[in-house]
């Protein structure tokens, strides 16, 4: 499949810049092989029945871009630029890999401050990718980036206006435990107490896995043969007590529902077989498009998503891509709100019916 059969016309003004408030009030856009239902995010409880079951991401996204400052001595006097660092994922050696910009104006080995406690040195660069060393670790440096680190925001979201202090809980889950990730499992941030009480009511189950979202998520294809597109990896872990849930629920007739991409690529990396998942802990980089069978899917909540995304084709497997791109169509007409602040869809893409 070409690159081109994933494209479509979004108008600007559909861009989401903040979310919903409260956030269960967002628009969701429910979706069966024929059938498209305008609802609610709060109408969530009415689409399940009791014993089907939610798979949460619970990773935390850490507040991963800072701002600071280089000082260079030179023959007119110090010199001073701004650098702006986004943190990518840790190294086994307290390193931690990061993007830069400007990149050209440092060099390694030397220092950019954030703030009166917290510098980096640059170790290195490869392939763009930048090597920090950072002069706090454990605790204290999770402190410091708590006061100096802002939310990163994805390009789109960033591009019109500066994270602030909202953000630090717009853009984080109800349910975030583990951090490590960068980027928010997005379909998830529709959730709050209330609607997690809704579903508990109806008889809805959940289970907690882990995938922390690496930026590489917003990272554009550029291979026209989409089949030779190289997925970023993760690192995700589906614990025992997630893997006896799951395969409990399948037992018993429950239908398996991930809540987010990054929950439903981490559950078909896990599964061992149709209906069947273990234990599992490591980096995916499995890439899922039209043509993948799915082995624990039964349905997906999601966010919309940008033209000629992976995440665009990974919904286009489980739906088809022509019924995905009618999907979409309907959204923009309706104007829903898209992308990570964005409305929310209900893909059921077998012979589902409402239960009520």
């Amino acid at each position: 499949m070409k690159l081109s059969d994933f494209d479509f016309d979004l108008p600007e003004a559909l861009i989401a810049t903040r979310p919903a408030r409260p956030r269960s009030s967002a628009r969701l856009l429910v979706a069966g092989p024929t059938a498209i239902t305008d609802a609610q995010v709060i109408d969530l409880p009415s689409y399940f029945l009791p014993g089907d079951r939610l798979v949460l991401n619970d990773t935390r996204v850490i507040p991963a871009r800072l701002h600071g400052t280089r000082h260079r001595d030179s023959a007119q006097g110090p010199v001073t630029a701004k650098i702006e660092v986004t943190l990518l994922e840790p190294g086994a050696d307290g390193h931690w890999q990061a993007l830069i910009k400007p990149l050209r104006k440092l060099k390694p080995g030397e220092i950019v401050t954030f703030s009166s406690d917290l510098q980096a040195r640059l170790v290195a660069v490869r392939d763009g990718v930048a090597e920090l060393s950072f002069n706090l670790t454990g605790a204290r440096f999770d402190a410091a980036l708590a006061r100096v680190g802002a939310m990163p925001l994805p390009p789109y979201i960033a591009a019109r206006r500066a994270a602030d202090e909202a953000d630090k809980q717009d853009y984080q889950t109800v349910w975030a435990q583990n951090p490590g990730a960068v980027a928010a499992p997005t379909a998830s941030l529709h959730f709050d107490a209330p609607l997690l009480q809704s579903l508990a009511d109806r008889g809805v189950e959940f289970t907690r896995v882990t995938l922390h979202v690496g930026a590489g998520t917003f990272l554009p294809v550029k291979t026209d043969d989409v089949s030779e597109h190289k997925m970023h990896a993760e690192w995700g872990e589906v614990s025992d007590r997630a893997a006896v849930e799951i395969n409990e629920t399948r037992a018993c007739g429950g239908r398996i529902i991930p809540v987010g991409t990054t929950a439903l690529r981490l559950l078909e990396s896990a599964a061992t077989g149709p209906g069947r998942i273990a234990p599992w802990q490591g980096s995916t980089d499995i890439f899922i498009r039209p043509g993948h069978r799915f082995l624990l899917t039964d349905a997906l909540m999601t966010n919309f998503h940008l033209p000629r995304s992976t995440l665009l084709m990974l919904v286009s497997a489980l739906m088809g891509r022509e019924r995905m791109l009618d999907i979409y169509s309907h959204a923009i007409a309706q104007r829903y709100r898209f992308f990570s602040y964005g409305d929310a869809s209900l893909l059921l893409p077998g012979a589902q019916k409402r239960p009520d």
